[in-house]
């Protein structure tokens, strides 16, 4: 009779109360930071479509006025046009930036998005 039972019990398949915590504490901890790391990124978007539309200015107070603009409009609050660094390549016109930001975890510890773009 023991061994109907060991049978039944090896063919139990699933999560555990303790496995299914331990997932649900994990997809907590995914959807938070996913939950904001998403307006980053779609505030890094805005800030490479800016510098596109202020490249085409042709001096460096032009270029970061209408970065400003453009900043103004998308809600884009990382960067300013004092932070970017233009530079000319030719007659072509390079704009580009960098920046960092950070989101806070648990006591000490962040998660550090540096992010950088360049204009062609």
């Amino acid at each position: 009779m023991k061994i109907h039972r060991i049978a039944t019990r090896s063919r139990q398949r699933g999560l555990s109360f303790f496995g299914l915590i331990f997932v649900g504490l994990i997809a907590v901890a995914v959807f938070a930071i996913g939950g904001q790391s998403i307006p980053i990124f779609l505030e890094y978007a805005s800030a490479k479509k800016a510098i596109e539309k202020a490249k085409v200015e042709s001096t460096v107070p032009g270029v970061r006025a209408a970065f400003d603009r453009a900043a103004s409009i998308d809600d884009i609050r990382s960067i300013k046009g004092t932070d970017l660094e233009v530079t000319k390549r030719g007659d072509k016109v390079v704009v580009s930036f960098k920046y960092s930001r950070e989101i806070p975890l648990a006591g000490p510890a962040y998660l550090v998005y540096r992010l950088e773009a360049q204009t062609n």
